[in-house]
């Protein structure tokens, strides 16, 4: 019987080793957030961390350290490209428009919001506070840390109501500020 006990104590010491194992080596990527400006990265505006969660499903959380943006309610999400460089479009330069689309690799084409099962690149809508920070932790499902390395996190001007109606892509507007995970 004491042979059993030591075995399990083993058992149960290794298991937990395992699982400090999985916490210790979370992946993780970082994305420094500039303003937007037709001329490319403006004023750094903080920073967004991506850390995997350990679960069944995959999903990660979000970390936000931001300053020096407009209050209120803003658009968030993941863009399909590494590239926050301003880019032409109807005669006009785009702010960050290098960035691409949402990132839908599932080709959805659908505006439905996390864990809604349109983009993958939806997140949670980001408030700002009345002195321009948002810092706050979200966790979102379905998405790790390695694959949105070089792609793009995106702060736009309004709010958003993960739907394509009464505007387009949740009625955000104006991409404001830019930022690329490495």
């Amino acid at each position: 019987m004491p042979r059993l006990k030591s075995i399990f104590s083993a058992l149960l010491f290794v298991g937990l080793l395992l699982c400090l194992g999985s916490f210790a080596h979370a992946e993780s990527t970082t994305a420094t957030v500039y303003l937007a400006t037709d001329k490319g990265d403006g004023e750094k505006v903080g920073t967004v961390t991506i850390t995997d969660v350990a679960g069944a499903e995959p999903s990660v959380s979000i970390a936000t350290d931001l300053k020096g943006l407009p209050p209120g309610q803003h658009g968030f999400h993941i863009h399909e490209k590494g590239d926050c460089s301003p880019v032409e479009k109807d005669g006009k330069m785009g702010h960050a428009m290098a960035a691409g689309g949402h990132y839908d690799p599932t080709k959805t084409g659908k505006h439905l919001g996390p864990d809604g099962g349109g983009h993958r690149g939806d997140l949670p809508i980001l408030t700002v506070g009345a002195d321009g920070t948002a810092k706050a932790t979200m966790t979102v499902k379905n998405l790790t840390a390695a694959e949105l390395k070089n792609r793009s996190v995106m702060i736009h001007a309004g709010g958003d109501n993960y739907s394509d109606t009464p505007a387009p892509l949740g009625g955000g507007g104006a991409r404001i500020a830019c930022g690329t995970f490495k």
